[in-house]
């Protein structure tokens, strides 16, 4: 939860320019919150809170709580005293930590330049996913219309040409929104800010400067770089007088080396049809393994994973013969997997499959198949990787959603008795 200084007057519009803006800063609203009311949709739109018992503390809060003034970090006795009718939700890290792999997978999936700076917020720079996706606001709506529809949770966007502005932008943009601040105005933004809202500014410094009559970031912006090292040290002065000008020149850096790549998906309502829960796995494997061919990866290990409608989180893994980055393989190692896997009669509200063990594509050593080997130039498995790429490119022109994978429920597989039981027994 937020807690930056936010001016309520700063304007929604400062127009609708997106040159030079390939920034985006993508923050969840309410994070640990949201994603009990998407457990709990009975308790939406009223005021929650997330935390300990009456001795904890407050871990967030939803909109309808802070109304009454609950913050983060806040004791508990404190907030209920404040919002005596709140309902209070236990967290459930490891829950929060599921759906954060998750969107960011799926902020991932818009561009290898993500730097995720905590479970909940990410930075991107969408400059190389232009041509693709579309212009930042478009790549935001899809993003905000993913995540939504995934895990339903909401996110704000800012969208600016350096990480600090639009990191700024997405805080005015709470909750549930998109703000754009295009390159030539970024200068008039920040003059209607509060000085609190700089990064680096505390309580302590905000205090120091007020001292010296600064209180605006356009006070600071209009005074001498000097005064202001004065009032608070000769690096701390220069660099908050550049942000103050929106100079930042830090680049997006994505985080250390993907060990894994993988995709779930919690259906509207629990499903009861193990051929849809089948249909889905498909889809999510042919979304792994076109992450694997964007990243020139293959991976050797397959994971799937499978809630039930009581919240009973089952996962089963597979370590494949020959690393690969087909889709198909994955599925039907994905397919065998969920045949083995017993729901006790229960309806499935999540499905996932994940791929492991990667290693770059030019360094794996693919082991033909018999067919491979026996016919004439390219076997079944790579016409399939090649028809496998040529619908990334396909994808990459006119959308994901422009061409689908069929069910391969005729499909030979590595374990031929096992997806005959699993074909009856999903279909």
């Amino acid at each position: 939860m937020s807690r930056g200084p936010r001016a309520a007057h700063v304007r929604r519009d400062w127009g609708s320019s997106e040159d030079g803006c390939s920034i985006l800063h993508v923050d969840m609203d309410a994070f640990f919150a949201s994603v009990e009311l998407a457990r709990r949709p009975q308790l939406r739109g009223r005021p929650v809170i997330v935390g300990g018992a009456a001795r904890g503390v407050v871990l967030a809060a939803t909109y309808e709580a802070r109304a009454y003034g609950v913050h983060s970090a806040m004791p508990m006795t404190s907030a209920l005293r404040l919002c005596p009718n709140a309902i209070v939700v236990p967290p459930d890290h490891r829950a929060y930590h599921e759906v954060s792999l998750g969107v960011m997978e799926v902020l991932s999936d818009v561009t290898a330049l993500v730097e995720q700076v905590s479970v909940d917020e990410a930075f991107l720079d969408v400059g190389g996913a232009r041509r693709r996706l579309g212009p930042p606001t478009q790549i935001a709506a899809a993003i905000r219309q993913t995540v939504q529809r995934r895990y339903g949770i909401t996110c704000s966007v800012g969208i600016a040409a350096t990480k600090f502005v639009a990191k700024l932008a997405s805080g005015h943009a709470k909750p549930d929104g998109v703000l754009l601040v295009p390159k030539a105005a970024t200068v008039d933004f920040l003059r209607e800010l509060p000085v609190g809202a700089l990064w680096g500014v505390g309580e302590r410094t905000e205090a120091a400067l007020a001292r010296w009559g600064i209180t605006t970031v356009a006070e600071l912006a209009d005074c001498d770089v000097a005064t202001v090292q004065r009032a608070i040290g000769k690096v701390a002065g220069a660099h908050l007088h550049d942000l103050a000008w929106g100079r930042d020149p830090r680049p997006v850096q994505p985080g250390r080396e993907e060990k894994s790549i993988g995709s779930e998906e919690t259906f509207v309502t629990d499903e009861h049809d193990l051929g849809v829960v089948q249909s889905k796995a498909l889809e999510l494997a042919d979304r792994c393994a076109r992450r694997l061919r964007q990243r020139s990866l293959v991976a050797r290990t397959v994971t799937v994973k499978v809630r039930t409608s009581d919240f009973r989180t089952l996962t089963r893994s597979r370590t494949l013969a020959t690393p690969t980055d087909v889709g198909r393989e994955i599925y039907l190692a994905a397919r065998t997997l969920l045949a083995g896997v017993d729901l006790r009669g229960l309806p499935v509200r999540l499905v996932g499959v994940r791929v492991e063990s990667l290693s770059p594509a030019a360094e794996a050593v693919l082991q033909p198949t018999l067919d491979d080997v026996a016919g004439e130039g390219a076997g079944p498995g790579e016409a399939r990787r090649d028809a496998e790429r040529a619908m990334d490119v396909v994808r990459e022109r006119f959308g994901s959603l422009a061409i689908r994978s069929a069910a391969a429920l005729d499909a030979p597989s590595p374990d031929r008795s096992t997806t005959t039981f699993q074909v009856a027994d999903l279909s």
